[in-house]
């Protein structure tokens, strides 16, 4: 099988694509859209993709493109993201003028890089940073990135778990043309998008649904339409029994109250 994923070798969306499909054909592409849309094309078989990370927030890029697109939700990964100090052989922590990496990265290691008194310039991805760190040869420039990044590229790691948090995590969907495929027997979580209609109480009904049919809410987000100004999708993940005729009333009821509905699938 071939599976997309966006960014290069030894970015965190090609780690994860790796520990989801260690034996299949990993086929990078430059942008979320890209990799999404070579899955609906049938030129690759799944699409990996940033869906959440735990320090900033939800990709809101991936979630428009499920709402409009046409693939399902197979399964969700979630990756513990530690992010290190690489540099050239031989470079050492106060040889360090310059550190560059992806905006949250750097962001996430904002207090040991002020600690040390390390300059930030930002890149697409932290793997490029590495790529660019290995060309350049330069022992005063240091990147940001994962342990697996280091390796593919020569770095070294200079300073180990340098983001300020280390609960930093990035979920990741598995997105498909057949919302059959499973990844898992005991999928609990189901994932719901919607716009409501304009009535008074729309959201409110639609909601209070899940409640009525056993379901309990754990996300909920909005975003707003394109090409529509002021008007909002909703994004819901819901724990609960999926299939059966108790789910397929619930749908069929919070229909009703929606202008568009999707069952983007479950995890």
């Amino acid at each position: 099988m071939k599976i997309a994923y966006s960014g290069i070798e030894g970015a965190f969306a090609y780690i994860a694509a790796k520990r989801i499909f260690p034996m299949e054909e990993l086929v990078s592409f430059g942008d979320f859209r890209s990799a999404y849309e070579a899955v609906e094309k049938g030129l690759c078989d799944y699409a990996v993709l940033p869906i959440e990370n735990s320090y900033a927030g939800e990709v809101a890029q991936v979630s428009d493109l499920m709402f409009q697109g046409n693939l399902f939700l197979n399964g969700v990964y979630t990756l513990n993201v530690q992010q290190n100090l690489l540099g050239v052989k031989g470079t050492e922590l106060k040889n360090i003028i310059q550190a560059v990496s992806h905006p949250q990265a750097l962001e996430q290691c904002a207090d040991f890089l002020h600690a040390h008194n390390i300059q930030t310039v930002e890149a697409v991805n932290t793997a490029r940073a590495a790529k660019q760190v290995a060309e350049l040869g330069d022992k005063s420039v240091a990147a940001i990135a994962s342990r697996e990044t280091a390796e593919l590229y020569g770095l070294e790691i200079i300073a180990e778990a340098i983001n300020e948090k280390q609960d930093n995590s990035t979920r990741f969907a598995i997105l498909s043309r057949d919302g059959a495929k499973r990844f898992s027997d005991n999928e609990r979580t189901v994932v719901i998008m919607f716009t409501v209609k304009n009535e008074a109480g729309a959201l409110v009904k639609v909601l209070n649904k899940l409640g009525e049919f056993g379901f309990n809410m754990s996300v909920i987000r909005s975003r707003p339409l394109k090409g529509l100004a002021w008007s909002y999708y909703f994004y819901i993940e819901a724990e609960g029994e999926y299939g059966g005729a108790e789910w397929n009333q619930m749908i069929l009821e919070m229909k009703y109250r929606c202008d568009k509905l999707k069952v983007l699938g479950r995890f």
